[in-house]
C-alpha cells in the first residue's frame, strides 16, 4: 500500500511538471553522450597506443653521399660501418632490448618508395642511391628507445637515428584533447542537468506543499516525504541515461562498426563490447547524480 501511494506521488509530480522533466531528460541525454563519447575516445586512444606503440621501430638511416651532415659528409657508409652498427646490435647493452631487427638496401628502400608514390611526378626524379640504407629494428619495450637512439647517434655512417614513435605522437595528443574536450562539455552539462533537477524537485515539492504540509501532521517521516521526489528525478535521469547508452550503441554499431571498419586499414577500433561497458558506467552516474541532488534540494526544502 505504501509503496502505490509513493509511485502515484511520483506519476503526479512527474505530471505537474512534464515540461521540466523533459528538459531534464534531454540534458541528462546529452551529458551523458558526451561523456560516453569522451570514455569510448580514451578506449580508442589505448587501443590504437598499444597497436602502433608495438609495431612503431626506430630506423637506424644510414649516410649516403648526398647527406651533407658532419657525421657523413657526403660520403657513402662503409662495409665496415655497416658492419659496426650491426654488431652494435648484436651485443650488449642493446641485445638484451631488441625483439628483431632487419637491414634494408637501396634497392629495396626504392621499390617500398615505389610501392607508396608511384613512378610519375617526382618520383620519377628519385633513384635508389638517393634514398639511405636503414637499420629497422623492433624493441621489446618501445618505451626503452632513447637507449637505442642514444647509442647509435653519431656513430660513423650513421646519418640520423629515428624513433617512428616521434611522429605517432601529436595524433595522439591531438585526439587526447578531443576527448578532454568532450569531458570538460560533459563535465558543464551534468552540472547544468544536476541544478535543473534540483529546481525541478523544489517546484514540484512548492506546488504540493499543502500536502506535504498535512503528511507532516499526520506524522509521516522526512525519508517517506522524501522519496516519491527523488524517484521523480531518478525516473527523469534514467530514461536521459538509457538514450545517451542507445546514442553509445548505435554510434559504435553503425558509424565505427559499419562505416570505419570498411575503410582500409588495420587500424584496431572500439566493439561493442567496449560500448556496453559503457552503458553501465552512464546508468550509474545519472542516478547517482540525479538521486543525490534531487535528495539534497528536497531536504533543504523541508528544512524550511
Amino acid at each position: 500500500m505504501r509503496l502505490g501511494l509513493i509511485l502515484s506521488e511520483v506519476g503526479q509530480g512527474i505530471r505537474r511538471n512534464l515540461s521540466m522533466v523533459i528538459a531534464v531528460v534531454l540534458v541528462t541525454f546529452i551529458s551523458l553522450s558526451f561523456v560516453g563519447a569522451a570514455i569510448l575516445l580514451q578506449m580508442q586512444i589505448g587501443q590504437m597506443k598499444g597497436y602502433w606503440y608495438d609495431r612503431a621501430q626506430v630506423a637506424v638511416y644510414l649516410c649516403t653521399e648526398y647527406v651533407d651532415s658532419a657525421n657523413c659528409g657526403q660520403t657513402e657508409a662503409t662495409a665496415e660501418q655497416k658492419a659496426f652498427v650491426e654488431q652494435q646490435l648484436k651485443t650488449a647493452p642493446l641485445a638484451s632490448l631488441i625483439s628483431k631487427y632487419a637491414f634494408e638496401d637501396h634497392e629495396q628502400a626504392y621499390e617500398k618508395y615505389l610501392e607508396q608514390f608511384g613512378e610519375t611526378g617526382e618520383s620519377s626524379f628519385v633513384t635508389a642511391d638517393f634514398l639511405p640504407e636503414t637499420f629497422w629494428v623492433n624493441l621489446n619495450n618501445p618505451e626503452q628507445s632513447d637507449a637505442l637512439v642514444e647509442r647509435l647517434s653519431g656513430l660513423p655512417g650513421v646519418e640520423e637515428v629515428l624513433d617512428q614513435r616521434e611522429y605517432l605522437q601529436p595524433i595522439f595528443d591531438a585526439l587526447n584533447v578531443a576527448s578532454y574536450t568532450a569531458i570538460g562539455v560533459a563535465v558543464l552539462m551534468l552540472i547544468a542537468a544536476v541544478l535543473l533537477i534540483a529546481t525541478t524537485i523544489r517546484l514540484s515539492a512548492f506546488s504540493r506543499r499543502r500536502e506535504l504540509g498535512i503528511m507532516r501532521l499526520v506524522g509521516a517521516s522526512n525519508r517517506f516525504i522524501q522519496t516519491p521526489f527523488v524517484l521523480e528525478g531518478v525516473v527523469a535521469s534514467l530514461i536521459g541515461s538509457i538514450l545517451a547508452g542507445a546514442a553509445i550503441v548505435s554510434l559504435v554499431h553503425f558509424f565505427v562498426q559499419g562505416y570505419l571498419n570498411a575503410v582500409p586499414g588495420t587500424t584496431p577500433y572500439v566493439g561493442l563490447t567496449d560500448a556496453l561497458i559503457v552503458v553501465p558506467i552512464l546508468l550509474v552516474v545519472g542516478v547517482g547524480l540525479a538521486a543525490m541532488s534531487a535528495a539534497i534540494a528536497i531536504r533543504r526544502y523541508l528544512r524550511v
